[in-house]
């Protein structure tokens, strides 16, 4: 039955890693879940505070990574506010327009409109803050993915 349970637990882990390419379902739920599953099925003995406020920390990092890495992304190719939050609705929406390739054109697409619309960017400004938005959401992902395994192995040293 160990195997089983392990499954499950592993089985939301692994949605928790879909979750940096679908940005709708939301990651860390994921992770603690699993955490939880298991301090259900065997036991919480091992997660004492240090452990929970490690993990805590992490959540803090997971959220500041995802909000830092996609304005830094917009700013630094010449975007504002509005881009930044054009490219956030982007890739919320993208991927339900335009399966698998809507996470790379929705934040695109939204940047571009958003400083288009707002801001009456030229085309090819827009464009190159569109570019900055999928920079800054690549680099999202990547830094959120090491948070995330840093997390699971935390939870599996502390097991």
């Amino acid at each position: 039955m160990d195997y089983v349970y392990w499954g499950l637990i592993v089985l939301l882990f692994i949605v928790a890693f879909v979750g940096l390419i679908y940005p709708v379902i939301p990651s860390v739920l994921f992770i603690f879940a699993g955490i939880l599953l298991y301090g259900f099925l065997f036991s919480f003995e091992a997660f004492n505070w240090i452990f929970w406020l490690i993990q805590g920390l992490f959540v803090l990092l997971l959220f500041g990574a995802d909000y830092v890495a996609n304005m830094v992304g917009v700013k630094k190719f010449g975007g504002s506010k509005a881009g930044v939050w054009g490219s956030t609705i982007g890739l919320l929406v993208g991927p339900f327009i335009i399966p698998f390739l809507g996470i790379i054109l929705g934040p695109f697409i939204g940047a571009i409109i958003a400083e288009l619309i707002v801001h009456k960017t030229n085309w090819k400004e827009a464009v190159k803050i569109g570019f900055g938005s999928v920079i800054g959401f690549i680099s999202s992902v990547v830094t959120k993915g090491i948070i995330q395994i840093v997390m699971i192995l935390y939870f599996i040293w502390v097991i």
